[in-house]
């Protein structure tokens, strides 16, 4: 269930063994999942079903297409391998920080679906799960609907790669008691510098060399209540993008072509947040703070899923922002100006202010007073984590839990690693 990456990789993984693995995915094959992005940015609305979160690829394939990941498996270099087998420049298997970019990803997409195919797999686009059928606790078969309506499919195995964002399937599982539980995880901003900029505080008089690619960073600072404030998924030349998947909310987040050969760079600046700012102990709570402070922003920045936006040297001074200086912003169907106070909870904006001046002094520019912040940022990783075995199954026998929507992830190779590795060993 989802064709991100720990599904794909845990139905390539089946396939190559013999199975014939049916693989549904709510949300369309990358090419139309492309033309509903464009069609958001052009301010033609969204398909709650095939969006930036949504879709064959999952989150990963509207990003910068980093491969890194923190993990020591010898199965990264079996996720690589396959990537350039399905079309990814061979660069990525030595590269010491690999990517892919969007672009170059929604052909690879394209490979591994040929691959599977090939192998027998079979995949339904536009099919969301949205039951369980169980006997004495063990998995007896899954309720699906999609284009011809309602169905259900007899099977004794589920292994449920939904992603960080299938909010709807979170709530249906957790009302049939699937132990689970919220875990800490991060909210904040994208920031937006001209990479230009980055470049010179990067390479100093070497800027602008052609042998250079264009520069990265990654910054930290603690703060006084121990919650941290760093950078994320960090775009050389690429733009900041509309990663909402429900109406009424706003949710921000980057993405960059393989050449990284736009005039901004961008990057999240992300504040932790802790079960215990959720509200309650509900296990959910942690979606709910999502949801609550995207809903604020759509509201603040006047709807049509534009996104708030605030100058640097606005945001530190406390007063709204009327309009951006040097550093335009990239974000589409467009930003509105004005205060991020108005919806980032208090005790975010006030990390953000305190660390954005320390982290200009570790990068020089960082706090320039044009860079700009738009926001939120809430979908770094899951806010849930759904309880399983070392056996990668949960309290459901047969229902394997995979990946970063099941709060076992934190990227495309880790995610590709985790299904990879249940798709080798499920009986």
């Amino acid at each position: 269930v989802g064709a991100g990456p720990a599904g794909l990789f845990c139905a390539l993984a089946l396939a190559v063994r013999g199975a014939r693995p049916i693989v549904v995915e709510r949300g369309r094959p990358v090419e139309a999942r492309a033309q509903d992005v464009a069609r958001l940015e052009a301010g033609g609305g969204m398909n709650p079903e095939s969006n930036v979160l949504f879709g064959e690829g999952g989150a990963g394939a509207f990003s910068d297409g980093k491969l890194t990941c923190g993990l020591n498996s010898p199965h990264i270099r079996t996720v690589l391998g396959t990537l350039v087998r399905c079309g990814a420049p061979e660069e990525i298997l030595v590269a010491q920080r690999p990517h892919i970019g969007t672009d170059e990803l929604r052909r690879v997409l394209a490979g591994v679906r040929a691959a599977l195919l090939g192998l027998g797999a079979e995949m339904r686009f536009e099919t969301r799960l949205t039951g369980l059928m169980l006997r004495q606790g063990r998995v007896a078969g899954a309720r699906l609907s999609g284009e011809g309506g309602e169905s259900e499919l007899s099977t004794d195995t589920v292994c449920l790669a939904i992603g960080h964002s299938a909010r709807d399937t979170y709530e249906w599982l957790c009302g049939m008691g699937l132990p689970m539980q919220h875990k800490p995880f991060a909210i904040g901003v994208r920031i937006e510098h001209l990479q230009r900029d980055i470049d010179r505080a990067q390479y100093g008089v070497s800027a602008g060399h052609p042998a250079l690619p264009p520069a990265e960073y990654k910054l930290n600072t603690p703060t006084p209540d121990g919650r941290g404030v760093y950078t994320f998924c960090m775009c050389p030349g690429g733009r900041v993008i509309n990663a909402s998947s429900e109406p009424g909310g706003v949710n921000v987040n980057g993405m960059s072509l393989h050449a990284r050969d736009g005039r901004n760079a961008n990057a999240a600046v992300l504040v932790g947040v802790r079960p215990e700012d959720f509200g309650d102990g509900h296990p959910l709570a942690g979606m709910y703070l999502q949801r609550r402070i995207e809903q604020a922003a759509f509201r603040c920045a006047g709807g049509a899923f534009r996104a708030p936006c605030q100058r640097v040297g606005d945001f530190l001074a406390g007063v709204p922002s009327r309009e951006a200086g040097a550093v335009v912003p990239t974000y589409l169907p467009g930003v509105t100006m004005g205060d991020l106070r108005a919806f980032l909870p208090g005790f975010i904006a006030d990390d953000l202010c305190l660390a954005l001046p320390r982290l200009g002094q570790r990068l020089d520019g960082f706090d320039h007073p044009d860079a700009l912040l738009t926001g939120p940022e809430t979908r770094s990783s899951a806010p849930v984590r759904i309880l399983r075995n070392q056996r990668r199954e949960s309290a459901f026998e047969g229902l394997y839990p995979l990946g970063e929507g099941a709060g076992y992830a934190g990227g495309i190779v880790s995610a590709a690693v985790d299904g990879l590795c249940a798709g080798m060993e499920i009986d």
